[in-house]
Formats: structure tokens, sequence, C-alpha cells
């Protein structure tokens, strides 16, 4: 998603490595303009574990967002208020594109917490994951 809101792509990926390289390869696809500046936003129903420490890894900003938080969002903009993977998956990337400044960024995201800096090259300005 991009910072109008704007969906870049749907993908569902798979757990462990193989899911975690076909997402950067998928964010990689949308290097933006200006590639240097460039920061991708995630937004995940958890503070850690290997998705938040190889996103975290790869330079991504990353805010974990309780999952009650995450219902409510969803009940405040959807009108249905079925659940599905792809329905959450659009509510968390809306979320931290509108709401990021409300949420809490994933202790690896911090040098004093360890986070490690990666290459940045990949990353579309303004993109949600």
């Amino acid at each position: 998603m991009d910072e109008a809101g704007k969906v870049l792509a749907k993908r569902r990926v798979p757990e462990g490595a193989a899911g975690m390289a076909q997402l950067h390869d998928l964010v990689g696809r949308f290097p933006g303009e200006d590639a240097d500046g460039a920061e991708v936003i995630v937004g995940i129903e958890t503070d850690r574990g290997p998705w938040v420490a190889a996103l975290a890894a790869a330079g991504c900003l990353v805010f974990a967002v309780n999952p009650l938080q995450a219902a409510r969002f969803r009940d405040r903009r959807g009108v249905s208020g079925a659940k599905s993977d792809a329905g959450d998956a659009h509510a968390l990337a809306d979320m931290v594109r509108t709401d990021s400044h409300q949420l809490r960024a994933a202790a690896g995201d911090s040098p004093e917490a360890g986070g490690m800096p990666g290459s940045r090259g990949h990353q579309g300005p303004g993109a949600h994951a």
C-alpha cells in the first residue's frame, strides 16, 4: 500500500525462510523514485519472532499491533464484519499508513534494542507492507 492507500500488490507467502524471501522480493519490486530515502513500514500482530527480526534486519520499520487494536480498526473501517487473512492484511497496512503515530515500534527497530540496520535499496517511498 502506498501513502495514498493504493494497494501495490497482494500475495500470500508461506511460513519460514521461503516466505520471508518472497516478501522481500515483492517489496523490492517497488523501489520508488528515491530508493535511498525510502522506508517500508510494516504492521504485524506480534512484537517478536523470526518475521519481526527479519523485517527489522532488512531495514523495515515494524509496528507491533495488538490484535484487539487491529480488530477495532477493522470494525471502524469495514462494513461486512467478516474476518479474513486478506482483510486483516489490508487493515494492518492501512492502520500503519494512517495511525502509525499511535502505534508502538517493535523493539528490534531501535538501536538501543540491538536492531540491525539493513539495505534500504529495495524499498519504495511510503510503502506499507
